[in-house]
Order: structure tokens, then sequence, then C-alpha cells
């Protein structure tokens, strides 16, 4: 989850570690904005495989098995 204090943080160095580290794949919830950014690390750069917006139903990447509701997360 992003916060507005962290976000250029986890958008920058923490991208950039996560693939020195060879982390295969990445999610980027933005609570603000309602929307869940799906990555894939291919050959040690990060492909964005798609972006979730609203209360939609999502199967995201490595999970595709699992149905997520994105409106579940936004409410309080």
């Amino acid at each position: 989850m992003l916060s507005p204090s962290t976000a250029a943080i986890d958008k920058g160095w923490k991208l950039g570690s996560y693939a020195r580290e060879g982390v295969k794949n990445l999610w980027l919830v933005e609570p603000s904005i309602r929307t869940l950014e799906v990555f894939r690390l291919e050959n040690g750069n990060w492909s964005m495989l798609g972006t979730h917006e609203g209360e939609v139903t999502v199967n995201a990447e490595p999970f595709e098995v699992l149905t997520l509701d994105l409106g579940r997360l936004w409410r309080r």
C-alpha cells in the first residue's frame, strides 16, 4: 500500500531494490486514487502488466487463480 508520505520512495528506490534482489512480481496499491498496478520483472526491468481501478474484480499475476474484489480494499 502506498501512502502519500512514502510514494516517491516506494516507486523509486524500493522498485530498484526489489529488481536487484530478483523479486519477480510487484503490486502497487494506491488507496487514495483507488488503483492497483501490477508489474512483472523481465530481464532486470519492471514491465507493467496492467492498471486496475475502482470497484472491479481482478485476477492478477502471480495469483491469477484468486479473484480480488478491489472495492473491499477501498471501503473503510
